[in-house]
């Protein structure tokens, strides 16, 4: 065979080479996006659980700021979840029926992501009058919550219910955060580190934990 064949070929199949990775990188990169966790917006839910004032809201929508304060009395803002991913879930510490299975569940959760500092978590109180930092503190340690890595918290009714129905979309049932005002969801809600909402869970579920657990991952290659 001439020269010219072989030099042919040879540039044939670098050509062929550089075609297939072209294709499996296309591929590859089809295959993440088809993976990647939706990003929700008020317009993208039950519009049940959407304030009335954000219901054709449809992009940009993020978790308010707001001030609480955890288990170890320290003053928790959203700064303290910059660049953070986080799950965040409404209960209260004299419930006795659903509220400890989402708390054991979220301690699965803290303990699957212990090492990871981009993961954490936040709990808020929605009878924060009577739970008090010394109650949370004493629920804290009874199931493990890390300082610094859960934060247990309580705060102004009003901003806690605010938070729990106008940036989370946690709740099915209207009202001012008064005194007669009550909330109780089973909700994980999933936020990236641009807090956006990316998943729902309900937490007294073993299954949809896990599927926290698998999209907490996936968030994570998004990083």
């Amino acid at each position: 065979m001439s020269q010219n064949f072989f030099a042919k070929s040879k540039y044939t199949f670098i050509a062929m080479g550089v075609l297939s990775v072209v294709i499996i990188s296309y591929l590859y990169h089809l295959n993440n996006k088809a993976k990647s966790l939706p990003i929700y917006n008020p317009i993208d839910i039950n519009p049940r659980l959407v304030d009335e004032s954000l219901l054709n809201k449809a992009k940009n929508h993020k978790i308010a700021s707001f001030t609480l304060t955890d288990q170890d009395g320290k003053t928790v803002t959203e700064a303290d979840f910059d660049n953070k991913i986080y799950v965040a879930d409404f209960f209260f510490t004299r419930c006795g029926t659903i509220c400890p299975i989402m708390t054991n569940n979220m301690a699965i959760l803290q303990t699957e992501f212990i090492n990871n500092p981009s993961i954490k978590f936040l709990s808020h109180s929605v009878t924060p009058v009577m739970d008090s930092v010394p109650v949370l503190k004493t629920y804290a340690e009874a199931h493990g919550a890390i300082s610094g890595k859960w934060h247990i918290t309580t705060g102004a009714k009003k901003d806690i219910y605010n938070l729990a129905r106008k940036s989370y979309f946690a709740v099915l049932d209207e009202g001012d955060g008064g005194d007669q005002d009550f909330i109780h969801t089973e909700q994980f809600i999933l936020i990236d580190t641009e807090k956006r909402i990316r998943g729902f869970y309900d937490g007294t579920n073993k299954n949809e934990v896990n599927q926290a657990i698998k999209d907490i991952y996936l968030l994570l290659t998004e990083n």
